[in-house]
């Protein structure tokens, strides 16, 4: 069955964890719509593993696969090229067609410990990028403006020091908009980091005739050092295909603060049990115990009990 608004509890579960929500009511339209809905979050294969600030948004796909509608994963191949330019301060290097596919190649066995991979549908962007021919390319540009591209606040950062900014990067968020079009998005997930890139999708879908999709952001998990986005590269990350015993010893390793945040954005617990077990540890229980719980339920996920 699928959700409709008819359900506030299920509306709820849905936007769980949710940083925002675009336009505001947005998510209550589409779902009084009365059918599946198809739900679109995208990955570029960067790197070969995926990691625990991942799942805050797998989850929520999940949410939605659950409720009865269709979630579509984008394996960014021909995006993972470029290198989307979200949060990095200088122009990333480029990736060979090797390497994201060796990459791209690991994401759907990792993928399957979260969502049903039986009842996803996987799509890879080079499907319907690769074949644009320059015509099509330059029709897209004109989409957004020179100033819309610097008003976004990375680039605003680097043009004010004269850090150089190669202009495929702003391609980019251009091509991710489009796979919304390809697919027929209504809903994209992602983490907040990436609220202009999935407006921008609403921006192409409406110029060419379609519903534009609702937003649905998330937020960024903090890595291990609690500082730093979880990421491969800065090494303060949980990959979600780790043994067990790494997985567990580096859970445990977080600092009690960092733990809670863990705790919101990781555990399925529902917030009434989690302001339970704050409880606990105000009156008196060793958060060592709490930090445990939270390692047993977030390895147990991912490996047997």
């Amino acid at each position: 069955m699928t959700t409709t608004t008819s359900d506030p509890a299920m509306l709820e579960n849905l936007t769980s964890g949710a940083a925002e929500v675009l336009p505001k009511g947005g998510l209550e339209a589409k779902l009084a719509l009365g059918r599946p809905l198809r739900v679109k979050l995208g990955f570029d294969p960067t790197k070969p593993d995926l990691h625990l600030g991942h799942a805050v948004v797998l989850n929520a796909l999940r949410r939605f696969q659950d409720a009865g509608h269709q979630v579509v994963v984008i394996i960014g191949d021909f995006t993972a090229r470029i290198g989307d330019p979200t949060g990095k301060e200088a122009t990333r290097p480029p990736l060979t067609a090797e390497d994201v596919k060796s990459h791209a190649e690991t994401y759907l066995q990792q993928l399957g410990k979260i969502i049903d991979l039986a009842r996803a549908e996987i799509r890879t962007n080079s499907t319907w990028l690769e074949p644009m021919g320059l015509t099509e390319v330059i029709q897209l540009c004109a989409q957004a403006t020179v100033a819309q591209m610097l008003a976004r606040e990375n680039f605003a950062k680097r043009y004010e020091r004269q850090d150089p900014i190669a202009l495929h990067e702003f391609l980019y968020p251009l091509l991710q908009g489009y796979d919304s079009v390809a697919i027929q998005a209504d809903i994209e997930l992602g983490g907040t980091d990436q609220t202009f890139n999935l407006l921008m999708g609403r921006e192409l879908q409406s110029a060419r005739g379609q519903a534009p999709q609702v937003v649905m952001t998330f937020p960024i998990l903090e890595g291990l050092d609690g500082v730093q986005k979880m990421s491969k590269s800065s090494g303060n990350y949980i990959g979600v295909s780790e043994p067990p015993d790494i997985m567990f010893s580096k859970l445990m390793s977080i600092s009690d603060e960092l733990m809670w945040r863990y705790f919101e954005l990781l555990s399925l617990r529902g917030n009434a049990q989690l302001q339970c077990l704050r409880e606990e540890v105000t009156a008196g229980k060793n958060p060592r115990d709490a930090k445990l719980e939270l390692a047993l339920e977030i390895t147990s996920r991912f490996h047997s009990a």
